[in-house]
Order: structure tokens, then sequence, then C-alpha cells
């Protein structure tokens, strides 16, 4: 019985320390978007700037957000925004989605983009 009991307290102790390394990421995260996409995106739902708002990107099909004009490119990409899509699209969006009209060049350092898509799944 003893050892069930710390096992479960091991598992509780891992669980925890988890959930606040991603806490930790998603703030970090915060930090990327208003260094590196604020100026052009929004994450306040239904707010577009020169691009659309991010809110509820992870899970969301490319060119969906209404009353925002997308490149014929980005409507017809296929894409859903996943955590794995946007780390590849992030790393070289021309790449992803070729002819898109966004500009941005890319986030090469893996970390900003991992703690950048923590943040991200965090706006609704």
């Amino acid at each position: 019985m003893r050892s069930v009991l710390l096992a479960c307290a091991l598992a509780l102790s891992v669980l925890v320390t988890a959930h606040q390394a991603a806490a930790q990421d998603a703030i970090a995260g915060e930090k990327v978007f208003t260094s590196q996409c604020s100026i052009c995106h929004s994450v306040t739902p239904g707010r577009t700037l020169t691009g659309p708002s991010l809110a509820g990107i992870v899970g969301r099909k490319a060119g969906s957000v209404e009353g925002f004009h997308y490149s014929a490119a980005n409507k017809s990409s296929g894409v859903t925004w996943t955590a794995q899509e946007l780390d590849t699209y992030l790393a070289n969006p021309k790449a992803v989605v070729p002819g898109t009209t966004m500009t941005y060049p890319g986030l090469k350092d893996a970390k900003q983009r991992a703690d950048l898509i923590a943040y991200l799944s965090t706006v609704h």
C-alpha cells in the first residue's frame, strides 16, 4: 500500500511539474507573439489587423476567419493549423504556402516557435 501511495505522489509531482513547464512556455510564447507577431496579428477574436486574428488558430482550417481577405494560396492550401503544421509554417511560411501574401520571413529558433505555439494554444 505504501508503495502505491508513493507512486501516486510521484506521478502527481511529475504532472504538476509538466503543467508548470507548459505555463512557462506559454508565458515565453506571449513575449514572442508581442515582439514578432502583434504588429500584424491580434489574439482578440474578430479583430483583424494586417493579418487575421490568431484567436483559436490551433485546430482551425487556413483561410477561414470570416471577414478577412486571404490570398488564394492560403484559402486553397488545405492546411489545418495543428501544432506541427504551425511549427513548420512559422519556420518558413512561403515554403508551406507558396504564394502567401504574409511577408514574415520565418522564426528560425525552434524553442521560440514551440513557446509561441504553446501561447497560441491558450488564446480562443
